[in-house]
């Protein structure tokens, strides 16, 4: 009596592949992804549809397992990144109130002004330049404050007996 093959695991394997493919393509092109569930969910396939007689060594699934583990450190560590720089875009927004910028404005005339404040309710820091909010990425350097004007030379004068004479 014949045993047929057992086809579940490739089945799976290739309706995950599928899914996995059409979910990355509908939200980014060209970057596929294996998260952690998917992950758990083909180890958890290959080891119902394994082949009895010739069983999955205790190293393979040790290596898996590690890889899983693997997999969700960096996703950790990716987070913990991402936070980083999102608190350090803060700060460095932050750090510029006071402080005279330059950027180039959407018309591409580069423009120098006061920072007056910052909104941090975006994502993406934006800075008060006179009436316009700048995005930070926006911000092309610090630059020096401009020079006052110079004092006009004063037309009248206050002689020793208090009177002010008009020149």
């Amino acid at each position: 009596m014949s045993v047929p093959a057992v086809s579940g695991a490739s089945d799976f394997y290739a309706n995950v592949g599928a899914t996995r493919n059409t979910d990355a393509a509908a939200t980014a092109a060209g970057e596929q992804t294996l998260d952690k569930d998917a992950f758990l969910q083909l180890l958890v396939a290959s080891l119902k549809y394994q082949d009895p007689s010739a069983p999955m060594n205790t190293s393979e699934l040790m290596a898996q397992t590690t890889q899983l583990s693997t997999m969700e450190q960096l996703v950790s560590l990716t987070t913990m990144a991402q936070q980083s720089f999102a608190l350090q875009q803060r700060s460095s927004a932050a750090a510029l109130v006071g402080q005279y910028v330059s950027y180039v404005d959407d018309k591409g005339k580069t423009v120098e002004g006061l920072v007056k404040s910052v909104d941090l309710t975006s994502a993406d820091p934006l800075l008060k330049i006179g009436d316009a909010y700048v995005s930070l990425h926006y911000i092309s350097g610090v630059v020096s404050k401009p020079a006052d004007p110079a004092p006009n030379p004063s037309t009248s004068q206050t002689t020793s007996s208090g009177n002010t004479v008009q020149a």
